[in-house]
């Protein structure tokens, strides 16, 4: 028996791998500091958790639930959407709650592209675009992301680029890897292209709360947007929900019945008491509770991260937002890998090596903010101690 083509098409995830070599090294008791994923540590709200215990009390909400989310977690992603971004979205037919805005690359990619067909992915970007667009057979068509345009599409290159049969292309801002904030310009840019060249621009925008003070930016701001865009969003980050997988979709109506096509063909929608909560949590977590979680605490340990990304020698630009910090290493480095071999096992910290990110991350680390301001510290003295 063998495994079929497409598992030989792509790696186990970086970090499935990086992580057990890391749980091999805590084992032999040398206690690594992990700096490397954006997975939240804080709690998500009292009420969200109140909620949640109070929906799994209830003895008629353990059966299966609507593919397309219940009404009332619809309704508050519609009135998410309206209070932060101002975008009006039918709760009917205009969103579609997730298990996790991961699942939704699977879907929309499953909806729109068929094997053969081309997909325009960012360098540096998500890993998951790539490896979900080869499982499906689609064709990577890269386009580069560089600093010195601050991380933004360079729209003169991609006019250059045979764009012949690309059907999505996926864009990521607030930008991970690199912290590149939002920018209406762009968004208005992405939704001029998608008509040109009749496509669908895909935006994932889980991190435009985090380290955030001005207006939160969605790509359906635009005039038309929802006409040839789709929108992911999650309350992994902004809600310090990443294990509980709520995601959310937002398109026009033909292009959300064709992704709950292929949902409803997967998966059997999440537990009551998590649709609930997460309703709770759109609904009631206010101002105050997004200034304390997503900025002020991201911001106490940015300073930290900031003073270890000094040590390390990395530069890197001060107008990030998100829960990571970028910085570029320095030239004396043959290679980032070297850079984070390094520090791992002599500082005994586990940062982001940039290459995963693509080519043009290759000279770039990548440090999470998803850890208490005593463990940041504590990195940043092991460090100090072999740079």
């Amino acid at each position: 028996m063998k495994a079929a083509d497409r598992v030989n098409e792509i790696q186990e995830y970086y970090f499935s791998r990086k992580l057990k070599e890391v749980a091999k090294l805590n084992a032999e008791g040398q206690d690594i500091i992990s700096l490397a994923i954006g997975s939240p540590d804080l709690p998500p709200s009292k009420q969200t958790i109140e909620k949640l215990c109070e929906v799994a009390r209830m003895p008629d909400t353990h059966g299966y639930q609507p593919t397309m989310g219940t009404p009332e977690l619809r309704k508050a992603m519609a009135g998410f959407y309206q209070r932060w971004y101002g975008v009006t979205l039918n709760p009917q037919t205009e969103i579609l709650p997730l298990i996790g805005s991961k699942e939704g690359i699977l879907h929309v990619t499953l909806a729109f592209v068929n094997p053969g067909d081309k997909v325009l992915v960012p360098d540096p970007g998500y890993p998951t675009y790539t490896s979900l667009s080869k499982i499906l057979g689609a064709k990577i068509v890269n386009y580069s992301l560089c600093e010195d345009n601050n991380w933004q599409p360079d729209f003169d290159m991609l006019e250059k680029m045979d764009l012949t049969g690309v059907k999505l292309m996926w864009t990521n801002y607030p930008n991970m890897p690199t912290g590149a904030a939002a920018d209406m310009e762009t968004y208005v840019r992405l939704v001029a292209f998608a008509k040109e060249h009749d496509l669908v621009v895909v935006n994932d925008n889980p991190y435009s709360f985090i380290l955030n003070e001005g207006k939160k930016c969605s790509i359906m701001q635009v005039e038309g947007a929802k006409d040839c865009c789709i929108e992911l969003n999650s309350m992994s980050k902004a809600y310090n929900m990443p294990g509980w997988r709520v995601g959310m979709c937002v398109s026009n109506p033909k292009f959300m019945s064709w992704i709950l096509k292929i949902k409803s063909n997967i998966d059997s929608g999440t537990f009551r008491g998590i649709q609930l909560a997460a309703a709770e949590a759109l609904n009631d977590n206010d101002e105050a509770w997004h200034r304390e979680y997503n900025i002020e605490v991201y911001k106490r340990r940015r300073g930290i991260a900031e003073e270890i990304m000094r040590a390390l020698g990395c530069t890197f630009r001060q107008k990030q937002v998100g829960m990571f910090l970028w910085g570029r290493i320095p030239e004396y480095y043959v290679d980032v890998e070297e850079l984070t071999e390094r520090v791992l096992h002599e500082a005994g910290v586990f940062i982001t090596p940039g290459f995963i990110f693509g080519e043009n991350g290759k000279r770039y680390v990548r440090i999470s903010l998803c850890a208490k301001e005593e463990k940041l510290e504590e990195a940043l003295r092991r460090i100090r101690k072999v740079e």
